[in-house]
């Protein structure tokens, strides 16, 4: 890890992501999914941030976002000290070594037709001017840091298992030194066994090579094991973003408190104790999200206030962040921890 660990080295501010729908024999414009709609968030130099939530709320498409592989619909995006939220594709080309991303599927995101060595070269011939024994002497390097043996340098994918390729995917990101890299879901098509060794893998280079991560999951488990801080997205937005302990112990928002109830617990003693919060209903329609707060429709401490009035994101404890009315007066002591635990009493379901 860095020694100061308290300087941003990613600053997003009310990103936005909103791709059009068109329709009709004219293709006109009747709408838009707002994939990302309104996040800011922090990541520290040297720490790992979490981003936590089910499926379809936006977690992959706020990663690609922030790394600028989609033209952003609004917002501002800082990685180290510049601003890149409305550079041009092409100017962007020279900040590209500093931010790289490891995606979620290995087997999609390399080539077939490509050896390891081409694949982890491949950065090098595009950013630097290194001669070819550099190269390949970097690329030895480099399997030797993600675990690989260099004798398989070449490989194609294809004589690889899922493990194995999803290294190659981390070398290739680790080429060109960056300081900021994007996991998204590198664990997720993984066995379980595989999932661990990647999640060390990850943990022992950010600690060799000092590496900020983003690292978004749906493994509450695993995202407990690796973060630093965790936010909780929802329907396009952060709900949620806490100290992992904090996040973990003692979840504000009703929504975290329904996703980390889902979290199997291995004890059986333990397990039969669990409560769980069950959400009735579905996840509105991204096209077409709830008047007020995204979440008032599956909420079980739905009040009036949340069908009209979009809920504020603020700080509600020091460092702890969210985004419900039910902490809309964090000042008054008194009435912010009666609300809390009035909450938690009348919002769980026994599973039985």
């Amino acid at each position: 890890m860095l020694d100061d660990p308290k300087e941003p080295l990613v600053s997003v501010r009310d990103l936005k992501m909103h791709f059009p729908i068109y329709k009709g024999l004219f293709r006109r414009r009747a709408g838009e999914v707002k994939a990302v709609d309104g996040v800011s968030f922090d990541v520290m130099e040297g720490e790992t941030l979490g981003l936590v939530g089910e499926s379809g709320c936006g977690k992959s498409t706020c990663g690609r976002a922030v790394l600028r592989l989609y033209d952003i619909t609004s917002g501002a995006i800082s990685i180290d000290g510049k601003e890149i939220g409305n550079t041009a594709q092409s100017k962007l080309r020279t900040m590209r070594p500093t931010m790289q991303m490891v995606f979620q599927d290995p087997q999609a995101s390399l080539n077939p037709r490509m050896t390891v060595e081409a694949i982890i070269k491949e950065p090098l011939d595009e950013h630097t001017k290194l001669s070819e024994k550099e190269k390949r002497d970097k690329v030895g390097e480099l399997m030797d840091a993600v675990g690989l043996n260099r004798k398989f340098a070449k490989r194609y994918p294809h004589a690889f298992s899922g493990g194995q390729r999803q290294r190659i995917g981390i070398a290739r990101a680790l080429a060109l030194n960056p300081k900021f890299i994007v996991c998204d879901e590198p664990i997720a098509a993984l066995d379980v066994s595989i999932q661990a060794q990647v999640v060390n893998l990850l943990e022992d280079l950010q600690e060799q090579f000092g590496l900020t991560y983003l690292f978004i999951s749906h493994d509450l488990s695993m995202v407990r094991h690796i973060a630093t801080r965790v936010a909780v997205m929802y329907l396009g937005k952060i709900v949620e973003l806490a100290p992992r302990e904090a996040l973990y112990a003692d979840p504000l928002h009703p929504y975290t408190q329904a996703l980390l109830s889902a979290v199997p617990e291995p004890d059986p003693s333990l397990a039969s104790r669990t409560e769980r919060i069950i959400l009735k209903g579905d996840v509105p329609s991204p096209s077409n999200p709830p008047e007020g707060c995204n979440f008032c429709t599956r909420c079980p401490a739905v009040m009036d206030i949340c069908k009209r009035i979009e809920p504020d994101y603020r700080e509600v404890k020091p460092g702890h962040f969210t985004a419900c009315h039910l902490y809309n007066d964090p000042n008054d002591t008194a009435e912010f921890t009666a609300g809390h635990e009035a909450k938690k009493s009348t919002n769980k379901e026994r599973v039985t």
